[in-house]
């Protein structure tokens, strides 16, 4: 008998799939219904088995974005061309199984967990043997419950697995091919855990730099700390954000190459990185003044509140985003103890509305060329883009308007030796509002703003001309 006369039978999660379907029920589970997450012990006692159909059948994965193996699925198509029965085998509850099966086209049958037996490991190898004879079919699979299933296969298929394991399995099965496992290197690290979005951070600085400490080396020291905490904090939020929200990225042009959505990393990782990184941020916090470990904790639930709810609220999302920014500012004030005038948090407070609308015009304009009338997960439409617009262009003409009114007011003679100098901020900060609004427009943004803007040539250079117009406001001619 030839080898495609054996049917070949193929795991489905780390192997036919870059990801774990019963995590990310799990996590959509968290997101839809968090109170049915206290359920879960409950079924896992009656078995494992109960527990996916219990978590199966309160989801509902879109099998059609999951990140598929696709080097392998070509390989499998090639064998079914040449007459080959194949055969998904998995431990993932049917239901999920046969919805992957019928979106491929690929399979001749399904053999699945079905709410009583959990079909791994042993489970498994036991089930194929009885319907195919020992040896008497190969198998594909990935994780070390399936080394009992190579064992009574005539070959194995060994896909996205350690090196240890595929060490293993060669001394113990006959391994006729491998497909290596893809190195998730610094780079996929770097986008996880966002580092570059840590450039938001530098905000909170800006009480210093705004009340002219730039001499105060403790000041300096004290929120370069501040700034690390805040940090940290910030990168457990992305990872729970990009957890929650792995179907919607898998919808948009760009968000979908993320590690989570596109499989490069497994969702457990993130799952247990966020709270270490949240546990580490509060340890430095507890180091700083206590107003500062409250501002840091008002911002983890405020985003946790984005997260969960807010971002879907049409409106309210932006706000919320522009109040993120705006909790920098006064973290990084409570830190140094340096009181915050109403001037800087109104200028704070409108300029990243602006921003936040430019982000959120980002995407819809993005999803609008694409042809899509809603953005997945958020509550607005394609047709709300112009309207998103004007209010962007608004909130940022009114933070001009609120510098400008600082600029004429008393306290400017207490800071500037030259007060008339620092105008020449007003027509730089206005420019650069609708450079960025007109880079959106061109469909030229990222997806988010300050990304863009440090990235930026002119951006770049209409700060350091209001650098210069501060500088040359203070000094003495």
């Amino acid at each position: 008998m030839t080898s495609h006369s054996y049917p070949l039978v193929v795991d489905l999660d780390g192997t036919l799939l870059n990801t774990d379907t019963l995590h990310e029920s799990a996590l959509q589970l968290l997101r839809d219904q968090p109170a049915s997450i206290l359920r879960i012990p409950g079924w896992l006692v009656r078995g494992k088995a109960y527990m996916k159909r219990r978590i199966s059948s309160l989801t509902e994965l879109n099998v059609e974005t999951l990140p598929y193996n696709q080097p392998f699925i070509e390989w499998l198509r090639t064998e079914r061309a040449a007459g080959r029965r194949l055969v998904l085998c998995t431990a993932t509850d049917r239901s999920i199984a046969e919805a992957i099966a019928g979106h491929l086209q690929l399979f001749d049958e399904v053999i699945a967990t079905d709410g009583t037996v959990n079909l791994a490991g042993d489970n498994k190898a036991r089930e194929l043997e009885t319907r195919f004879g020992k040896q008497g079919f190969d198998y594909a699979g990935n994780a070390a419950p399936d080394l009992a299933v190579w064992e009574r296969a005539r070959e194995a298929v060994v896909v996205n697995a350690s090196r240890t394991l595929l060490a293993t399995a060669k001394a113990r099965c006959t391994v006729t091919r491998v497909f290596e496992a893809p190195v998730a290197g610094l780079q996929v690290w770097r986008r996880a855990l966002r580092l570059h979005q840590w450039l938001k951070n530098l905000l909170l600085f800006m009480p210093l730099l705004a009340a002219h400490q730039l001499s105060n080396l403790q000041a300096w020291s004290t929120l370069a700390l501040a700034f690390v905490a805040f940090s940290l904090c910030a990168s457990s939020v992305y990872l729970a954000n990009d957890l929650l929200d792995l179907e919607s990225d898998r919808l948009h042009p760009r968000k979908r190459a993320r590690p989570f959505a596109s499989g490069a990393l497994p969702v457990w990782v993130g799952v247990a990185l966020a709270p270490i990184l949240l546990a580490a941020s509060a340890g430095l916090a507890s180091l700083l003044d206590s107003a500062f470990l409250g501002w840091l904790s008002l911002y983890f639930g405020l985003t946790c509140a984005y997260s969960w709810l807010l971002k879907r609220l049409i409106l309210v999302d932006c706000l919320t985003l522009a109040v993120l920014y705006t909790l920098r500012v006064l973290a990084g004030g409570a830190a140094v103890g340096l009181a915050l005038s109403f001037w800087l948090l109104a200028f704070s407070g409108f300029l990243f509305l602006s921003l936040a609308f430019v982000k959120r015009y980002a995407e819809l304009e993005l999803q609008r060329t694409t042809g899509r009338t809603k953005l997945h997960g958020r509550g607005y439409l394609t047709s709300d883009t112009s309207l998103i617009q004007t209010m962007g262009i608004t909130a940022g003409q009114a933070s001009v308007l609120v510098l400008a009114l600082y600029l004429n007011s008393d306290a400017v003679t207490k800071l500037y030796r030259h007060p008339e100098v620092v105008w020449g901020a007003v027509p730089v900060m206005l420019f650069w509002i609708h450079w960025m609004w007109m880079q959106a427009h061109r469909g030229r943004m990222h997806d988010d703003p300050l990304v863009f803007a440090v990235k930026d040539r002119t951006s770049l250079f209409a700060g350091l001309c209001v650098a210069a117009v501060l500088v040359a406001g203070t000094v003495t001619w």
